[in-house]
């Protein structure tokens, strides 16, 4: 008997690109059904809080929350390598002036969220800031609804386009202050439900898939394109590249460190209720 797993990703060209080889039947799924569930990164950290994936995208920040419940997999990640969530408004502002912004931020579990708040040196609780879908940021900001936006996926290349300059790269600004480490953004989750076996039986067929897709980059991205919003195939290859690499293959120790130290700060400054122990499938 096939089982079905929910696999949990965000309707985005980089997610895409990741799972193309499973989508389409084009590497072995070990006997495996999965039932891909496309939904923003902000539903999915809250559905794994609630335990419901068995396999999903979340935000590194949401970690420190499912982690009873989730295994980190090896593959999925995606870094921000010197480039990452960006503060951006109609002009030029200072730290000192966006601290006292509104800013409108994709969601208080996002990696990015919790990066603000770091850069900052500010919890929420200190924070003017309003939630709004990630890619309805930019209308937020353009309409006065808030100052400042903090956009996440492909707003990063496209927010020019938009008339708004940026004022912070919280990625940049992470590896210049974390001895050239990558910002830890979103990974991907196993329930602890399954046997650690098993969780390494589907680790190596979802590795599988995203090596499929690098091999195979141009068929790959074709897929991608149609969750590419307002980008061409050079923007949706670049924004690709960007996050689906040799860090979404495996952490390796860099990336693996970049996590402890992320939530391990989070932690320190009380942005996060546990340290956080971290817990890898076996590749």
């Amino acid at each position: 008997m096939v089982q079905t797993l929910t696999l949990g990703h965000s309707p985005d060209p980089d997610d895409a690109f990741m799972f193309y080889g499973l989508a389409k039947n084009l590497v072995p799924s070990g006997g495996f059904k999965f039932q891909h569930i496309l939904q923003d990164i902000q539903t999915l950290n809250e559905r794994a809080i609630r335990g419901e994936l068995d396999i999903t995208a979340v935000s590194i920040h949401a970690y420190a929350y499912v982690s009873s419940q989730y295994a980190l997999l090896p593959s999925g990640a995606s870094m921000g390598d010197g480039y990452g969530p960006m503060l951006v408004a109609r002009q030029a502002l200072t730290k000192a002036e966006l601290a006292l912004k509104k800013i409108a931020v994709p969601g208080t579990m996002t990696s990015a969220f919790l990066a603000l708040q770091l850069w900052l040196g500010k919890p929420a609780s200190e924070l003017d800031f309003v939630v709004v879908p990630f890619d309805q940021i930019f209308q937020a900001v353009r309409s006065g609804a808030a100052e400042v936006g903090l956009i996440i996926h492909e707003g990063q290349l496209t927010y020019q386009n938009e008339g708004l300059v940026m004022c912070e790269d919280l990625g940049a600004w992470w590896k210049r202050e974390n001895d050239g480490l990558p910002l830890p953004l979103g990974g991907n989750v196993i329930h602890k439900r399954f046997a650690p076996e098993v969780r390494t039986v589907i680790s190596r067929i979802l590795t599988a898939s995203i090596q499929f897709s690098l091999n195979h980059r141009a068929e790959a991205v074709n897929h991608a394109l149609q969750y590419a919003r307002d980008m061409g195939r050079d923007l949706a290859d670049r924004f690709v590249g960007m996050y689906v690499n040799h860090w979404t293959l495996d952490y390796g120790d860099k990336g693996r460190e970049s996590i402890r130290r992320f939530l391990g700060q989070a932690f320190e400054k009380g942005l996060i209720p546990h340290r956080q122990t971290l817990e890898f499938v076996e590749s």
